[in-house]
């Protein structure tokens, strides 16, 4: 008996691991070639050190590159310069923190002309900051990079545009980029008043008077940070890495939120950004944090949808059980089946 439950256990292992790509088993397709159109700066230069603070560079776009994610990262890529007027004008700034080489490699293979640096993230800055969350997704450092943005970025770059890799871009991200950002904001993201922001938060940190009145005077609602357009020159002025950190070393002393490092983001800035139209993020596509199920677009029209929540296209098209909204993601998808027919050694 004991040793059929071993048997069984150890082909649960097998089945599981299979399931799981390894990076090397990720083959993407070349993306087409995009132009710019007349009108925009001269095209960058791939890959090369010395565009980062180049003035032909008219958007900087920020995302953080993994393994696991890495079919929706080239994805997203290849939507933002599908819908870009100026292609050749956006420099991409991936942070990642292992199988560099690989992703250096695989980016360039199928973006050949992308303008883009990977910058190294060491997760040791965060790690012993990082508490449980509600999914341990969530929990990864690299969730956690986008707060050292303005550390690892040249002084040079001035502002940029955060990207989460789950999602597409059906719009030019030079008008999310040209976002105004007046005084005293340093961000720029959607904000959603009508959800109900005190549930971001445990009855611990709103049972406390020294931390319930953190919001005094603020208009405080929920942003999604998958969306952001980043002043990098005023975060850099006000220390804004830092004031994160403060709260999630609180964290680690008292329980005072649940949901990873979007609450750290809320303390800091919900009601001291500017507004986003809520085109700009059409989250929540994969469902919630828990079951992930098939959901329907916003009212209104859109310019990005993003699968926010548990649920992510690929998986769910890879598990044949895919989500009506999953089809509009499927036309940026640059993975290569794995008996590809083309010419291939």
């Amino acid at each position: 008996m004991l040793g059929s439950k071993v048997s069984l256990f150890l082909v649960f292992l097998s089945a599981a691991a299979a399931a799981v790509p390894r990076y090397r088993d990720l083959r993407f397709r070349e993306a087409p070639q995009f132009y710019n159109s007349p009108g925009c700066p001269p095209p960058l230069s791939p890959s090369s050190a010395e565009i980062n603070c180049s003035p032909s560079a008219l958007v900087h776009v920020a995302m953080t590159l993994d393994v696991a994610y890495l079919r929706g990262s080239m994805a997203a890529i290849n939507s933002v310069l599908q819908h870009s007027s100026c292609p050749q004008s956006i420099h991409f700034h991936f942070l990642a923190s292992k199988s560099i080489p690989y992703l250096n490699s695989t980016i360039a293979s199928s973006f050949p002309s992308l303008p883009f640096l990977i910058h190294p993230f060491d997760p040791s800055l965060v790690s012993g900051l990082i508490s449980t969350s509600i999914r341990s997704a969530l929990d990864r450092p690299l969730n956690y990079a986008r707060s050292y943005l303005p550390l690892l970025l040249p002084p040079c770059i001035t502002r940029i545009v955060y990207l989460d890799s789950d999602l597409i871009l059906v719009d030019d991200i030079a008008i999310l980029a040209a976002t105004p950002i007046p005084p005293p904001s340093s961000l720029a993201a959607p904000e959603y008043c009508n959800a109900n922001f005190t549930a971001y938060f445990t009855p611990t940190f709103w049972a406390n008077p020294s931390l319930s009145t953190t919001f005094k005077g603020r208009r405080a609602c929920y942003f999604n940070t998958g969306v952001m357009v980043m002043d990098l020159k005023k975060w850099r002025e006000e220390g804004y890495t830092q004031k994160i950190e403060e709260w999630m070393e609180l964290q680690k002393r008292m329980r005072i939120y649940e949901l990873g490092s979007l609450p750290p983001f809320l303390l800091v800035f919900a009601g001291r950004i500017a507004a986003v139209d809520h085109r700009w993020n059409q989250h929540g596509l994969g469902g919630d944090n828990f079951r992930g199920l098939c959901r329907n677009l916003h009212p209104g029209s859109a310019s990005l949808l993003h699968w926010s929540g548990k649920g992510k296209p690929w998986a769910r098209i890879d598990a044949g059980r895919p989500c009506p909204l999953d089809a509009l993601w499927s036309p940026y998808d640059l993975l290569r089946p794995a008996f590809s027919i083309e010419g291939d050694s």
